[in-house]
C-alpha cells in the first residue's frame, strides 16, 4: 500500500519536473527571431538564413535635406520602418542602415552626404556580394530614395557583367498611385504632403511641423527645354530649397494609409522574391551562353 501511494504522488511529481525543464526550452525554440542583422547571433544569423529562405531586405535610403520641417534620413528611417515592419510579417533578414546612393543634386544644401559614382557602385556590388556569401541568395533592394530611381536598375542590370551565384531584385515603389484619404496637393514629390505624412508615422518626434512653411515648395520652372530632354540639373531648376510640395498639408491619416501600402507592398513582394524559382536558373545559363556567343545561334 505504501509503495502503490509512493508511485501514485511521485509519477505526477517527475511529470511536473519534466515539463518545468522542458516548457522554458520549447519557450526559448520558438522565440521571435529578430529581422535585424546587426541583432541577431551567429547561430541565430544562420537560422534566420534558412528560414528567409535565403532572402535578405537592403532597404536603401539617402543623407539629404528634407525641406525646412523633416530629419536629413527621411528616406533611410521611412523606407526602414516599411522593410522591416514588413520583415516581421513574411521572415526576411534586413540589413543594417545603407545610404550610400545618389544625392549629387543636393550637395549645395547642409546635411548632405553624396558619395562618388564610382563608391556608389563599387560598395553597393561588395555589399550584395558580402550579403551572397553569407547566405543571401536572393538580395532585395527596397529603394526609399528618388535620387536613386535610375541608380538601382542600372546596378541590377550590370550583374550581368560576370557571374554572380544570387540575383538582386529591385523594389521601387514607396507612394499608392490611388486611394486612400484625398491629397490636398497636386505638387507633390520631396518633402511634401505625402512624405510628410509617413514620417508622422514613422518617427512623429522628428516633424518640425511649424517649419513646413517657411521655405516654399513650388517649382520654380526655370528650364525651357521639351520635357524629354534629360539634364543633370533638372531637379535644381525646378526645386533649388531641395522642397517640392507643401508639407504643412500633412496628417497623419494619408501616412498611415500610404505607410500601410508600403508595407503591404513589400511583403508581397518579399513572398514573391522567395517563390521565385527562375531567375537564377536563368541567369546561370545566360553566364554560360556568354562564354560562347556564336554557339547559342540557331
Amino acid at each position: 500500500m505504501i509503495r502503490t501511494f509512493r508511485r501514485i504522488v511521485l509519477v505526477p511529481m517527475l511529470l511536473i519536473l519534466g515539463i518545468t525543464l522542458i516548457v522554458p526550452q520549447l519557450v526559448r525554440a520558438q522565440a521571435k527571431l529578430s529581422v535585424h542583422w546587426e541583432e541577431l547571433t551567429a547561430s541565430d544569423f544562420r537560422e534566420g538564413i534558412h528560414r528567409s529562405q535565403g532572402t535578405c531586405l537592403l532597404p536603401f535610403g539617402i543623407l539629404e535635406k528634407h525641406g525646412p520641417h523633416l530629419p536629413l534620413g527621411t528616406d533611410l528611417l521611412d523606407v526602414r520602418y516599411a522593410a522591416l515592419h514588413a520583415a516581421e510579417q513574411e521572415y526576411a533578414v534586413v540589413f543594417p542602415e545603407y545610404y550610400f546612393g545618389q544625392i549629387a543634386e543636393a550637395r549645395h544644401e547642409p546635411g548632405t552626404v553624396a558619395y562618388s559614382r564610382n563608391l556608389q557602385l563599387a560598395l553597393l556590388q561588395e555589399t550584395t556580394d558580402e550579403m551572397a556569401r553569407n547566405g543571401c541568395k536572393k538580395v532585395l533592394i527596397v529603394n526609399g530614395h528618388g535620387g536613386n530611381n535610375s541608380l538601382l536598375p542600372f546596378f541590377a542590370q550590370s550583374q550581368l557583367d560576370k557571374p554572380h551565384d544570387y540575383v538582386v531584385y529591385v523594389f521601387d515603389e514607396r507612394t499608392p498611385q490611388t486611394g486612400g484619404p484625398a491629397r490636398k496637393t497636386k505638387i507633390d514629390m520631396h518633402a511634401g504632403e505625402s512624405e510628410t505624412s509617413k514620417i508622422m508615422i514613422s518617427r512623429p518626434d522628428l516633424v518640425h511641423m511649424d517649419r513646413a512653411a517657411s521655405e516654399s515648395g513650388a517649382d520654380q520652372a526655370r528650364q525651357k527645354i521639351p520635357e524629354d530632354v534629360y539634364t543633370g540639373i533638372w531637379w535644381y531648376t525646378r526645386f533649388p530649397f531641395h522642397y517640392s510640395g507643401d508639407g504643412s498639408v500633412a496628417n497623419k491619416e494619408l501616412g498611415e494609409y500610404q505607410m500601410k501600402w508600403w508595407i503591404d507592398s513589400v511583403v508581397n513582394t518579399i513572398r514573391q522574391v522567395k517563390a521565385d524559382d527562375v531567375s537564377l536558373k536563368l541567369q546561370n545559363e545566360f553566364y554560360e551562353k556568354s562564354k560562347h556567343p556564336l554557339d547559342t545561334q540557331p
